[in-house]
């Protein structure tokens, strides 16, 4: 059974628990033994140590993971091999399943009702990848010219930097690591520094899964860490998740060194009510799509649309069922709202509470903290937004929703594609050829009818504008992990080449 790994630096402080980096198969303090605090958002206390890496580690780290890929002990090994290990690792997930949603809910106060659901996801998620690593091929491609077999390979990159966010820790570096490692690429992960722990748990499970040491590397830290990571000259591609400001800079650094990226980054999805929609479950579907996770997904839907002739309605009805929903211990099935992750979220998120306020929105429920241990804020909602309102188009991360009054569909579409982003959007209506409309002309990369944050493997996800660049999952995410070589093979084809005279011309 899963065990943490221990380790305690005598400069870590009296905590008992230590976590150290992960490199070339080894558990190894960071350079000086720095470290930094593991915290529960709930408790509001610390509970354990995390090694801090230095630009030193992640050099070894990168080090590690390129020896690793060049020598082929996992790209040079059968794509069957490969596979095999990725199953074995997904029951290895299965079996740890409580351990590892426990660990993360101690990092940021999810709610176990949807953690334990989350792993079995991820198990999911690392069975679909090790199915298609098998599946990874080229193609035989007619030629053009004559007397020429043509054909493509699919090879892996190389080293790839997984730069994950706290807010689905290991959901999301799944939808990384597996498909890198289905292609044959090695990987150093820098995980959050709010949520870096699971992830340690989570590469404990590697060695039993048989692969190889070096091929997954973990560093922990803050922003020197992953600016050392991106900036590294034998890393191949980057894949990202979290703000839109870090994957701009991170995007930057890519261009100068040519370097593949994958960018997952924010939201400000639009969810739109007309008037015929089943009203209960269109309510329903905006409060998972906004209080779910406490708002902290960057698919929330945080702009509600709701056309004129139902709009009083809904707001009453999300007014109501929001304000009775029951915070509480992440770790109880009953609780419905867990805190925000940290102190510098909550912070945020007040602070956005207190812009409303100057610009005289109307609050009808929440607009505060719960007066209670942790760093719960209570489920909000300001209804009558204007457009224009920072609420209304700027990205908060919390369970904040901005109800907006349209009229007509245009109108409506119109607002929803009035944003620098194009992660997600939700349409409730029971007009069949209505939602065919909009979901043609609405641009965000997911877009549900008469559901919300419903998502697989089998589908890529991923968004417009400033949402990010690529799409993670479904069979052409792997690819996204690959070069495409191209062959050609001559036939027997004799080279002409005009080599000039053969003599020299007389002299004039």
């Amino acid at each position: 059974m899963l065990v943490q790994p221990i380790l305690k630096p005598r400069s870590c402080g009296e905590l008992d628990l230590g976590f150290p980096l992960l490199i070339a198969g080894r558990w190894r303090a960071a350079r000086g033994a720095a470290c930094f605090a593991a915290h529960d958002p709930y408790r509001e206390s610390d509970w354990g140590r995390i090694a801090d890496a230095a630009a030193e580690d992640v050099d070894l780290a990168v080090t590690a993971a390129a020896s690793a890929f060049a020598d082929g002990r996992w790209s040079g090994r059968p794509a069957a091999d490969r596979a095999r290990c990725l199953l074995r690792l997904a029951d290895l997930i299965e079996r740890e399943a409580e351990a590892l949603a426990r660990q993360q809910i101690f990092e940021n106060g999810k709610l176990i009702s949807e953690m334990r659901p989350g792993m079995a996801a991820v198990a999911g998620d690392c069975r679909f990848f090790a199915g298609l690593a098998e599946a990874l091929n080229g193609a035989t491609v007619p030629s053009s010219r004559p007397g020429f077999t043509t054909f493509t390979l699919r090879e892996p990159v190389g080293v790839v930097a997984a730069i994950t966010p706290w807010n689905t820790p290991l959901g999301l570096l799944a939808w990384k690591l597996f498909p890198a490692l289905a292609a044959g690429n090695t990987v150093v992960i820098k995980p959050s520094q709010v949520t870096p722990t699971s992830t340690l748990l989570l590469a404990e499970l590697m060695r039993e899964a048989e692969i190889p040491d070096g091929v997954v590397n973990v560093v922990t830290g803050g922003t020197t860490t992953g600016a050392a990571l991106v900036a590294h000259p034998s890393v191949a591609k980057i894949a990202f998740t979290g703000s839109t400001a870090t994957g701009q800079a991170i995007a930057a650094v890519a261009a100068r060194r040519s370097v593949r990226v994958t960018l997952e980054m924010g939201g400000k999805s639009p969810n739109i009510i007309f008037a015929d929609a089943d009203l209960d479950n269109a309510v329903n579907g905006v409060m998972a799509g906004i209080f779910a996770a406490s708002g902290q997904s960057c698919m929330a839907g945080s702009r509600v649309l709701v056309q004129a002739p139902v709009y009083d309605r809904v707001c009453d009805m999300l007014a109501d069922r929001g304000s009775r929903m029951l915070a509480g211990d992440p770790l109880d099935p009953a609780t419905q709202l867990g805190p925000l992750a940290s102190r510098p979220q909550l912070d945020k998120v007040q602070g956005y509470l207190t812009i409303a306020r100057e610009e005289g929105l109307k609050c009808i429920t929440g607009g505060k903290r719960l007066e209670r241990r942790g760093y719960f804020v209570a489920p909000t909602v300001y209804r009558d937004v204007p457009p224009g309102s920072r609420i209304a188009r700027e990205e908060i991360f919390g369970p904040v929703a901005a109800l907006i009054r349209f009229e007509g569909e245009d109108q409506a579409l119109s607002m929803a594609n009035d944003t620098r982003y194009g992660l997600a959007a939700g349409v409730w209506t029971e007009d069949l050829r209505r939602a065919h409309r909009m979901l043609h002309r609405i641009r965000a990369g997911t877009i549900w009818v008469n559901n919300y944050r419903v998502i697989g493997h089998t589908l890529p996800f991923g968004g417009y504008g400033q949402s990010g660049i690529g799409r993670e999952m479904g069979a052409a995410a792997l690819e996204a992990y690959t070069e495409s070589k191209s062959v050609w093979i001559d036939l027997g084809n004799k080279i002409e080449f005009n080599t000039g005279p053969k003599e020299k011309p007389d002299a004039p």
